[in-house]
């Protein structure tokens, strides 16, 4: 009992910031692409702008997960490299809402530096809160590798996604610049990106108490550790500067050998792409596709509310109906992308028993053609109530990219057929 309760802390202890990382994205998602418009940002460039983290992310995963790997030190392999992106986080939640007030210290002009800072806080804000799933995710195999373990801390983890995505989704959906919050932050933008630095704050606080992954003591020693065997002596005061260079060189030889492992990268991927069944393939560029459509639709939807059915314009001086439409239209897009995260977690409640009923493959191809049904009747439809209805249920097909490709890839291997 006290060693379960133990493992059940250091599991609500690690997934405390995935909770935390969760909700600080999607409220990025929701509330950057007003942000750039109210800048001036042409929506144009706007996709440009929220690609700068995914590319970023794309080339620097390998490189910290193959770094990760190989780190020695007295807090582990993976929490240095957690908290150095959380840094990064905590950054860009600082910068993105005090861009004006920073591009007015420095310059005269202040708007091409605004839009920079901004551009750095949403750039900083994605990069390094996806990234920092990669290492989490590495923690949470480390601390529990035993198969029934691992699968309960994967599965907390998956609700802990989807919880701070409805918290993260919810909390741009309430009028913080008429709370009391105001009189101490400041407008919209501050009190939001205040409260969400500290509840981020407080769950990577939460993260010093995670207990020293048991990975890495093997690794020092080479193999697995003897119970009966003796301590090693300390080493000399005289050599412990030979002990730090050596270690320093150590690290140094790790990350050019994650570097060279970067470079051979893309050929690697190009020889595993083609030994890739083609039916594996085929199903990969339906989930490339359906995933871009519905980050895409997720980006831009919150603007879609508030310039299409609210009529308001993004660029409106604070005040005026024009803005207050446009405020408002985001707010009410906030509480549909809550209400889709609603309806995901309750479609992955009961996908097994869809899947026994209907079959995977028809459950899948069901949940991909019902999206674009769906952006259909958001784009015919002026009614709010009709719009928000169907982005909450574009949530069905959020809950089965994420679970049934994994089927489907696994039905294969055993049948060979999808």
């Amino acid at each position: 009992g006290e060693l379960f309760h133990h493992r059940r802390t250091q599991l609500l202890l690690v997934n405390s910031l995935t909770f935390g990382l969760e909700v600080c994205l999607a409220a990025g998602i929701t509330y950057v692409p007003p942000l750039l418009l109210e800048v001036g940002v042409e929506e144009k460039f706007m996709t440009m702008v929220l690609g700068i983290g995914p590319v970023l992310g794309l080339v620097f995963v390998p490189l910290i997960g193959s770094a990760s790997d190989h780190w020695h030190s007295s807090y582990g392999r993976r929490r240095p490299f957690i908290w150095m992106l959380c840094l990064g986080v905590l950054l860009s939640l600082f910068v993105i809402p005090h861009a004006s007030s920073l591009a007015s210290l420095v310059a005269l002009n202040t708007r091409p530096l605004e839009i920079a800072l901004l551009i750095l806080g949403i750039g900083l804000l994605d990069f390094c809160g996806q990234v920092c799933f990669t290492p989490l995710e590495a923690l949470l195999s480390d601390l529990f590798q035993e198969p029934d373990n691992c699968r309960q801390a994967f599965s907390m983890y998956a609700f802990m996604i989807s919880l701070g995505g409805c918290i993260g989704y919810l909390l741009p959906a309430i009028d913080w610049g008429g709370s009391f919050l105001a009189a101490y932050l400041g407008g919209q933008e501050m009190c939001l990106f205040s409260l969400l630095a500290v509840i981020f704050l407080s769950c990577v606080l939460a993260t010093l108490f995670v207990t020293e992954e048991a990975a890495p003591q093997a690794d020092v020693l080479g193999g697995p550790a003897l119970k009966d065997a003796p301590p090693k002596p300390s080493a000399p005061a005289c050599c412990s500067c030979q002990l730090s260079r050596s270690s320093c060189l150590l690290q140094a030889r790790h990350m050019m050998q994650a570097l060279r492992n970067l470079c051979t990268l893309v050929p690697r991927l190009h020889s595993l792409y083609c030994r890739i069944p083609k039916v594996i393939r085929r199903l990969f560029v339906a989930e490339l596709c359906s995933w871009m459509a519905l980050m895409t639709f997720m980006l831009f939807y919150t603007d879609f509310v508030g310039e299409g059915l609210y009529h308001g314009v993004p660029r409106a001086k604070p005040g005026t109906d024009a803005r207050r439409h446009y405020d408002e239209g985001v707010r009410m897009g906030s509480l549909g992308l809550f209400l889709q995260c609603v309806t995901s977690i309750f479609f992955s409640t009961i996908m097994d028993r869809m899947v026994k009923q209907f079959g995977t493959r028809a459950v899948y191809l069901a949940s991909v053609v019902f999206f674009p049904v769906a952006a259909s009747v958001m784009c015919l439809s002026h009614s709010v109530i009709i719009v928000t209805i169907s982005a909450a249920l574009t949530g069905f097909t959020f809950s089965a990219l994420q679970i049934l490709p994994y089927t489907l890839a696994s039905l294969y291997h055993h049948e060979k057929q999808v």
